[in-house]
Protein backbone atom coordinates (compact mmCIF):
# COMPACT_ATOMS: atom_id res chain seq x y z
CA UNK A 1 0.00 0.00 0.00
CA UNK A 2 3.02 2.27 1.14
CA UNK A 3 6.52 2.72 0.47
CA UNK A 4 8.55 1.46 2.37
CA UNK A 5 10.66 4.74 2.72
CA UNK A 6 11.28 7.30 5.07
CA UNK A 7 8.44 10.12 5.18
CA UNK A 8 5.86 12.25 7.25
CA UNK A 9 1.96 11.31 7.34
CA UNK A 10 -1.58 12.47 8.58
CA UNK A 11 -3.60 9.46 9.53
CA UNK A 12 -7.24 10.42 8.57
CA UNK A 13 -9.54 8.69 11.60
CA UNK A 14 -13.45 9.06 11.83
CA UNK A 15 -15.32 8.38 14.64
CA UNK A 16 -18.86 7.66 14.45
CA UNK A 17 -20.26 8.23 18.17
CA UNK A 18 -18.82 10.09 21.01
CA UNK A 19 -16.69 8.13 22.85
CA UNK A 20 -14.42 8.63 26.23
CA UNK A 21 -10.94 6.78 25.73
CA UNK A 22 -8.05 6.36 28.32
CA UNK A 23 -5.01 7.32 26.24
CA UNK A 24 -2.47 5.61 28.42
CA UNK A 25 -0.75 8.37 30.58
CA UNK A 26 -2.26 11.10 29.28
CA UNK A 27 -5.46 10.30 31.24
CA UNK A 28 -9.15 10.06 29.63
CA UNK A 29 -10.35 12.21 26.98
CA UNK A 30 -14.27 12.83 25.46
CA UNK A 31 -14.09 12.67 21.98
CA UNK A 32 -16.28 14.10 19.80
CA UNK A 33 -17.97 11.93 17.11
CA UNK A 34 -16.37 13.49 13.15
CA UNK A 35 -12.82 13.34 11.80
CA UNK A 36 -9.37 13.38 13.07
CA UNK A 37 -6.20 13.96 11.58
CA UNK A 38 -3.02 12.49 13.37
CA UNK A 39 0.47 13.76 12.86
CA UNK A 40 3.46 11.17 12.50
CA UNK A 41 6.84 10.46 10.96
CA UNK A 42 8.17 7.11 10.02
CA UNK A 43 11.99 6.95 9.52
CA UNK A 44 12.92 3.34 10.99
CA UNK A 45 12.67 0.39 9.07
CA UNK A 46 10.30 -0.34 6.84
CA UNK A 47 9.41 3.25 6.80
CA UNK A 48 5.81 4.25 5.95
CA UNK A 49 4.45 1.23 4.57
CA UNK A 50 5.54 -0.69 8.68
CA UNK A 51 4.48 2.60 10.31
CA UNK A 52 1.24 3.31 8.98
CA UNK A 53 -0.15 -0.55 8.51
CA UNK A 54 0.79 -1.02 12.57
CA UNK A 55 -1.91 1.83 12.95
CA UNK A 56 -4.23 0.08 10.73
CA UNK A 57 -4.35 -3.37 12.60
CA UNK A 58 -7.11 -3.73 14.90
CA UNK A 59 -5.45 -6.11 17.38
CA UNK A 60 -1.78 -5.05 18.91
CA UNK A 61 -0.56 -3.69 22.10
CA UNK A 62 -1.52 -0.12 22.73
CA UNK A 63 2.21 1.70 22.45
CA UNK A 64 1.65 4.90 20.67
CA UNK A 65 -1.91 7.73 21.45
CA UNK A 66 -3.44 6.91 18.14
CA UNK A 67 -3.31 3.50 19.25
CA UNK A 68 -5.87 4.01 22.13
CA UNK A 69 -7.91 6.13 20.05
CA UNK A 70 -7.82 3.52 16.79
CA UNK A 71 -9.72 1.18 19.55
CA UNK A 72 -12.70 2.93 18.45
CA UNK A 73 -12.34 4.93 15.50
CA UNK A 74 -12.08 3.98 11.58
CA UNK A 75 -9.41 4.82 9.13
CA UNK A 76 -10.31 6.24 6.32
CA UNK A 77 -7.04 7.66 4.31
CA UNK A 78 -3.52 8.50 5.14
CA UNK A 79 -1.86 11.61 3.24
CA UNK A 80 1.98 11.52 3.06
CA UNK A 81 4.79 12.52 1.72
CA UNK A 82 8.44 11.37 1.32
CA UNK A 83 11.81 12.10 3.09
CA UNK A 84 14.09 11.92 5.44
CA UNK A 85 13.41 15.25 7.42
CA UNK A 86 11.26 15.00 10.34
CA UNK A 87 7.80 17.58 9.22
CA UNK A 88 5.44 16.01 11.89
CA UNK A 89 5.19 19.14 13.90
CA UNK A 90 5.23 21.34 10.87
CA UNK A 91 2.36 19.19 9.77
CA UNK A 92 0.61 19.46 12.98
CA UNK A 93 0.28 22.77 13.16
CA UNK A 94 -0.26 23.48 9.68
CA UNK A 95 -3.88 20.93 9.40
CA UNK A 96 -4.42 23.35 13.29
CA UNK A 97 -4.57 26.17 11.53
CA UNK A 98 -6.95 24.77 9.28
CA UNK A 99 -10.57 26.23 9.22
CA UNK A 100 -12.56 24.15 11.38
CA UNK A 101 -9.98 22.77 13.25
CA UNK A 102 -9.47 22.24 17.17
CA UNK A 103 -7.45 20.24 19.65
CA UNK A 104 -9.45 17.30 21.06
CA UNK A 105 -6.62 16.17 23.64
CA UNK A 106 -3.70 18.45 24.56
CA UNK A 107 -0.47 16.87 24.20
CA UNK A 108 -1.86 13.99 22.14
CA UNK A 109 1.11 12.41 20.03
CA UNK A 110 3.19 15.40 21.20
CA UNK A 111 5.13 13.92 24.02
CA UNK A 112 8.64 14.50 23.01
CA UNK A 113 8.12 17.79 21.22
CA UNK A 114 6.62 21.38 22.15
CA UNK A 115 3.42 21.23 19.84
CA UNK A 116 0.13 21.70 21.47
CA UNK A 117 -1.11 18.12 20.14
CA UNK A 118 -0.08 15.92 16.63
CA UNK A 119 -4.43 15.11 16.94
CA UNK A 120 -6.27 17.62 15.18
CA UNK A 121 -10.08 17.55 15.03
CA UNK A 122 -12.52 18.41 12.69
CA UNK A 123 -16.28 17.91 12.26
CA UNK A 124 -16.42 17.94 8.70
CA UNK A 125 -13.51 16.00 6.70
CA UNK A 126 -10.54 18.66 5.85
CA UNK A 127 -9.56 19.35 2.09
CA UNK A 128 -6.16 17.07 1.18
CA UNK A 129 -5.45 19.94 -1.16
CA UNK A 130 -5.75 22.80 1.23
CA UNK A 131 -3.54 21.20 3.29
CA UNK A 132 -0.74 20.68 1.13
CA UNK A 133 -0.95 24.44 0.00
CA UNK A 134 -0.75 24.91 3.80
CA UNK A 135 2.79 22.92 3.90
CA UNK A 136 3.69 23.92 0.89
CA UNK A 137 4.42 20.23 -0.54
CA UNK A 138 2.56 17.67 -2.52
CA UNK A 139 0.63 15.50 -0.84
CA UNK A 140 -0.01 11.80 -1.83
CA UNK A 141 -3.70 10.69 -0.49
CA UNK A 142 -4.33 7.29 -0.25
CA UNK A 143 -7.49 5.69 0.78
CA UNK A 144 -7.77 3.18 3.20
CA UNK A 145 -9.98 -0.39 2.90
Amino acid sequence: MLPDQSGTYLLILRLQDISTVEVGRLGAFRFSAGWYAYAGSARGPGGLAARVSRHLREHKSLHWHVDYLRTCASPVAVWYALGSRKRECVWAQAILNLPGASVPAPRFGASDCDCLAHLIYFHALPDVKTFARAVGETIIEKAVI
